[in-house]
């Protein structure tokens, strides 16, 4: 089970926090299914295929979702769901590392979703959510400035950039090194990083050199 699955039933807002413990739990199971058949057959991944997977009958999987299209519709607003849940909780620190915990969060999005990332590409995102994103991305390049954890000249759309880059190398190669996208945000952070050091008064990286926190 995926971040995004786990977290479904206690989601502020979920249209789908009302259903009984069992249609809950098939809900889920379609939803696992659907992100292991995809990434497997991509579009020709049928919803008879993901009923099987699901343990539950194809009329169950249709009650639920009315197409495929549905379907996928519903594990992109999960997956932005869950993005903007881990921009808020980046914007609730204060030492400056914001940024650095959101970014790793978006490789983390990027790699769970890889194998089927095509599909959701190509569907219509929820501009408001976008915004709320690159909004969140604004506030923590801003606040990574100010706090000296990054260069005074890093802009939004440096970081934008490097997310970009990030998503692309990850999706190019789905079945690559699993930290390969860990390795190339490292370098890149290190590149951002200002190179007189952290700022009067701002805060300890919260990593060693060993790349483990404390």
């Amino acid at each position: 089970m995926t971040r995004a699955s786990s977290a479904t039933a206690q989601r502020p807002g979920d249209p789908h926090r009302g259903l009984r413990r069992d249609a809950r739990r098939n809900y889920e199971r379609i939803l696992d299914a659907a992100r292991l058949a995809f990434g497997e057959s991509g579009a020709e991944a049928c919803m008879e295929e993901i009923a099987a997977r699901a343990g539950v009958g194809v009329g169950t999987v249709y009650r639920r979702f009315a197409s495929k299209d549905a379907l996928i519709d519903e594990l992109l607003r999960l997956a932005t769901q869950e993005l903007i849940r881990d921009a808020e909780h980046a914007l609730a620190r204060t030492d400056g590392y914001g940024l650095h915990e959101l970014l790793r969060a978006f490789g983390r999005s990027f790699a769970e979703h890889a194998r089927y990332a095509n599909l959701l590409l190509q569907r219509q995102s929820d501009a408001s959510a976008a915004s709320k994103l690159r909004q969140a991305v604004s506030e923590l390049t801003s606040r990574a400035v100010s706090a000296g954890t990054v260069n005074p000249d890093i802009t939004t759309d440096d970081v934008i950039t490097l997310v970009s880059a990030m998503r692309g190398l990850i999706h190019t190669v789905p079945g690559g090194t699993p930290d390969a996208w860990q390795r190339f945000l490292d370098i890149h952070l290190a590149g951002m990083t200002a190179p007189t050091g952290r700022s009067a008064g701002s805060t300890a990286p919260p990593w060693n050199k060993s790349g483990r926190a404390g």
